[in-house]
């Protein structure tokens, strides 16, 4: 879990809209009569909060038991899969993501804009058995109509349309979808469409000039087109148990933008924008996140080709980092605590539980959810893990084999 959420952050997601129209407001007089009442009940509500508990004093008082601060702390499960009951689609002809070298000629943000706004595509997806839709935006990878987009605009949705820059719609079918790396193909029955190119980033570096373009907000901001640099290259941010390597930039990004492209300017899709940082506490600008493109040609690939990701190497925990006022306040080890274990994970099989503490793998110590998965990925499927854990005051060692992640979940 990230430990951005926790604190006020959050994953950005598809904007959501109602079918039916707003209800009308009610008379100012009528919100008064009822507004004072419950004014009222909150206060005392609120007051019987702050006194009960523990029965100390101290407004910041925690938990006598660590485990059930910590319990709290994180209350997310690790998402390894996507819920979605799009109808599927088996492509007839293979496909792979081609990755170009940069050009020689940058192009100007007008250039850019009039060479590549026209393969950015709005997506709009119905969740199954509720009002309202999901709006995001997807890049036209092929010209006969394949779509990459992320994972997140069309989890828990029963159907999603594609709209042209011509603004013509299209059912659009699944190809496939994998929720760790937040990525999705879909495939709509046109031909013939202006598909974007993919840039090699081998060569990207901080500082160079970056143009995105989505549909934030709304369908009345289509094809909205923001630039910024590159602010930092393989940055690891947490999500759902897992760690991604992301391109940060100080483009501006917004609900919306999901699935939209972030373009070099040789007018290459470098990354696909999936995520900002927010906060409810304070103001925050100029951080945004886009998946390397790097990564989306071997996701693609592998979508196109079976549906799914296969052979990614799959602990089966989802860990997060100890907080340090809770080390302090109840003297635990420096490490890693354990959430959550899938039911059918080998971890699981020896015996490692919900709210055991990490310590380290293979002799090295952890405190990072990064340093998991630098380690995870250097073996593969198959392979084992040496995990020494720490649970209720004794440590131990166990060892962990790795399993496909379609295998686990």
């Amino acid at each position: 879990m990230s430990n951005l959420d926790r604190k006020g952050g959050s994953w950005y997601a598809p904007l959501e809209r109602p079918r039916t129209e707003k209800k009308k407001r009610r008379p100012k007089s009528t919100w008064l009569w009822i507004g004072l009442p419950v004014l009222v009940l909150l206060l005392i509500v609120g007051t019987s909060l702050a006194f009960a508990g523990t029965g100390s004093t101290s407004p910041g008082a925690m938990p006598s038991d660590w485990s059930d601060y910590l319990e709290d702390f994180y209350q997310s499960s690790q998402s390894d899969t996507l819920e979605t009951s799009i109808e599927r689609t088996v492509l007839e002809q293979p496909f792979t993501l081609p990755l170009a070298q940069p050009g020689e000629q940058e192009l100007s943000l007008q250039e850019l804009y009039a060479a590549c706004a026209d393969s950015i595509v709005g997506i709009t997806a119905y969740p199954e058995d509720q009002d309202g839709y999901y709006w995001g935006t997807g890049v036209i990878a092929d010209e006969a109509g394949l779509i990459v987009t992320n994972a997140h605009v069309i989890e828990g949705c029963a159907s999603a349309e594609v709209t042209l820059y011509n603004n013509e719609s299209y059912e659009a079918l699944l190809v496939g979808a994998d929720a760790v790396s937040d990525l999705a193909l879909l495939k709509i029955d046109c031909s013939g469409l202006p598909a974007a190119s993919f840039g090699d980033i081998s060569s990207l570096s901080v500082g160079d000039p970056v143009a995105a373009i989505g549909n934030p907000l709304s369908e009345e901001f289509r094809s909205t087109l923001t630039n910024g640099i590159i602010s930092a290259i393989d940055r690891g941010m947490d999500y759902n148990g897992h760690t991604m390597s992301l391109l940060q930039t100080n483009a501006a990004i917004n609900q919306g933008n999901s699935g939209g492209a972030l373009f070099n300017m040789y007018g290459q899709v470098v990354g696909i924008t999936n995520m900002k940082m927010m906060s409810y506490f304070s103001s925050i600008e100029g951080i945004g996140f886009a998946i390397p493109s790097s990564t989306v040609k071997a996701v693609v690939d592998q979508l196109a080709e079976n549906g799914e990701v296969r052979g990614r190497p799959s602990i089966g925990i989802t860990v997060g980092a100890i907080p340090q006022e809770a080390v302090e306040n109840y003297e635990l080890p420096e490490g890693l605590y354990i959430s959550a274990v899938a039911e059918n994970s080998d971890a699981a099989a020896q015996g490692i539980r919900e709210g055991d503490i990490l310590l380290a793998i293979d002799g090295q110590s952890v405190s990072t959810t990064e340093e998991v998965a630098a380690i995870r990925d250097t073996k593969g499927v198959g392979d084992s893990m040496r995990f020494t854990i720490w649970r209720q005051g004794e440590t131990f060692e166990v060892d962990v084999r790795l399993m496909d992640t379609n295998d686990i979940y």
